[in-house]
């Protein structure tokens, strides 16, 4: 119960960080943490650092612990990599994990490989924050904690909806919501409150999505043009991709997001039977069984055509 105490008593400057592009579960296990061995530690130099965190994560640190500006440039003794697949997913702060001295990854993607020195990976563990929460014993979490926890596993676990939520998760939910934490009123501002901007760019991208593979797939795409127009952000279109997943009778939702000229960030997400991570890994990405993530060249056309070859090759 207290590895991470244990790794971190020698250090004396540590660095938590996670991937590119941070959701709910990265920014939870990177806050629950920073609370936990600060906690303990107070008079080590722990910074975490996040690129671009959305707003609607903000309450998690309302300390504005987290840096997302400025990448430290002091080397660590210590760097502590929360929900990464990979030391590529890091973004700039793979530059802190190649120069520290030891480093420690915690993470549940199946395609992680344990590229840090000291790794803690499980792949059948609905979250990081899941994982998390086993390294910490019950007692040390306080309703901070316990926030940060609770909503990484949400985040993961599609608020309990999807198959990666097992009995343990739910029993780990639970003894955090005793900690006296306002998990419905995070819920509601996390997953389904909407802002107008949102709501269009949802309805534009529902509007011009097309079936496929006789219903069994369906794919969208926001271009840089759809974005332009809304003044949307990159966090706008998070929940677009499980909106298309729930469409009926549909098996492969697949999400294109237009980075730059003829180049794709493609989100897949699967329902029964087909293993999205697979194909992901294929091109370059990875994730999980039911919901992965890759980069791609091409027209559209080309781009889904691709993709439809691997799903129909499982299905």
């Amino acid at each position: 119960m207290d590895e991470l105490k244990n790794i971190a008593e020698k250090a004396k400057d540590i660095i938590i960080t996670g991937h590119m592009r941070p959701d709910g579960d990265c920014i939870g296990a990177c806050i629950a943490v920073y609370s936990y061995l600060h906690k303990f530690y107070p008079d080590k130099n722990i910074k975490v650092y996040l690129e671009n965190v959305p707003e609607r994560f903000s309450f998690l640190d309302p300390d504005r612990q987290i840096i997302s500006n400025i990448l430290p440039e002091w080397q660590p003794d210590l760097v502590m990599v929360f929900d990464s697949s990979s030391a590529a997913m890091l973004g700039e702060a793979v530059k802190l994990f190649r120069s520290a001295k030891d480093s420690v990854c915690i993470d549940h993607h199946i395609s992680n490989k344990g590229y840090a020195k000291i790794n803690f990976i499980d792949g059948t563990a609905s979250s990081t924050c899941e994982i998390l929460y086993g390294l910490i014993s019950d007692t040390d979490i306080d309703s901070k904690m316990a926030e940060a926890l609770y909503m990484g596993i949400a985040f993961d676990t599609g608020v309990f909806r999807y198959s990666n939520t097992s009995r343990k998760t739910m029993e780990i939910a639970g003894k955090l919501i005793e900690k006296g934490i306002p998990f419905w009123d995070n819920i509601d501002k996390c997953f389904y409150q909407r802002t107008y901007i949102q709501a269009q760019l949802l309805g534009r991208t529902l509007l011009t999505s097309m079936l496929l593979m006789d219903g069994k797939c369906i794919f969208a795409v926001i271009t840089r043009r759809m974005m332009e127009f809304y003044g949307a952000s990159i966090e706008d279109t998070v929940g677009i991709i499980d909106q298309l997943r729930v469409t009926k009778g549909v098996e492969v939702a697949i999400l294109l997001h237009e980075t730059g000229k003829q180049e794709y960030k493609v989100s897949m997400r699967s329902n029964k039977y087909v293993d999205v991570n697979k194909i992901a890994t294929y091109f370059g990405g990875g994730g999980h069984k039911k919901a992965a993530g890759f980069m791609m060249g091409g027209s559209v056309h080309d781009v889904v055509n691709n993709i439809t070859e691997h799903i129909e090759a499982q299905l």
